[in-house]
């Protein structure tokens, strides 16, 4: 190829991918997933919010919430990361979402590592934890800390899932198997459905074998850029084009859905990447997964 076409063809592909960082870092979609069980009693749908980092879209994030308004659904699962987890950072944007979605939706809010941490290091975080988690009681909010609770009539059983640091260590992390999440969550209840929140979508084999038929998950951010036919480009542990980036997965009958998230931090980038509102819904049938819309 001449060197002239070839500079050309370079500067368009360059062109291309810093628009849409610009455009994706600011932008987000509305992404639907449909699930079938024959474990729940009715129809249920859920709005998934994933690795916000205080992200705002429009004031007050007015954008999201009239999104997720339009979508209504039955409740609100956070996957994590809602705020950053940094020094003195300012976590107004995820309270104030979170006040204004209280009034709509129930909510059901599953660790990140970046609450995990603050709650593990209070030398370094000092009040934060305490600070964050008392807006967030009182508004009402189930915080999923190695908890479970049943959702309304629908059959539906919600457990959250700490996933403890030592998991998400950029290097030397150690596995996570199904023996450590039934000494969190104790043993699945093969009568509901079972809904569990795990932020880090890596261990999803540990999780399957524990029994959860659901997963979501976030953490990825979507691997940061996203190519067609490949997905997610990097992990949080620098590993290149990871297995679970975002979407859905299944493994022996158990599913995933991994949102790519809303926000950044650290490298604010996302390249063919929008940020993503999940919308859930279970479907009352056999069970299985019957994919993204």
């Amino acid at each position: 190829m001449d060197m002239n076409i070839l500079w050309i063809v370079l500067i368009i592909l360059l062109s291309v991918c810093v628009i849409s960082w610009i455009t994706d870092s600011h932008r987000f979609i509305v992404r639907h997933y449909s699930v079938e069980s024959d474990k729940i009693k009715q129809d249920t749908r859920f709005a998934l919010i994933a690795d916000l980092h205080n992200k705002e879209y429009d004031k007050g994030n007015s954008a999201l919430l009239d999104a997720i308004d339009r979508e209504k659904p039955d409740a609100v699962i956070i996957a994590g990361d809602l705020l950053t987890g940094v020094k003195n950072h300012d976590f107004t944007p995820a309270v104030e979402l979170i006040r204004n979605l209280s009034v709509r939706y129930p909510i059901y809010y599953g660790m990140g590592n970046h609450e995990h941490r603050l709650k593990i290091y209070p030398e370094r975080f000092e009040s934060m934890w305490d600070d964050y988690t008392a807006e967030l009681k009182s508004c009402g909010v189930h915080i999923m800390e190695n908890e479970r609770t049943v959702f309304r009539d629908s059959g539906i059983e919600i457990a959250g899932l700490a996933v403890d640091v030592k998991h998400y260590k950029k290097f030397g992390a150690v596995g996570l198997d199904e023996d450590e999440i039934e000494d969190s969550l104790g043993e699945a209840d093969h009568e509901h459905m079972m809904l569990l929140i795990a932020h880090d979508p890596t261990h999803f084999e540990a999780y399957a074998k524990w029994g959860a038929d659901l997963t979501v998950s976030g953490h990825y951010h979507g691997g940061v850029m996203r190519i067609p036919g490949i997905g997610g480009v990097i992990s949080p542990r620098f590993r290149l084009f990871p297995r679970y980036s975002g979407g859905e997965y299944e493994r022996n009958g158990s599913k995933m859905i991994v949102s790519c998230g809303l926000g950044m931090h650290t490298v604010s980038i996302r390249v063919f990447n929008p940020g993503e509102l999940g919308i859930i819904d279970i479907h009352r049938g056999k069970n299985g997964y019957s994919g993204q819309t």
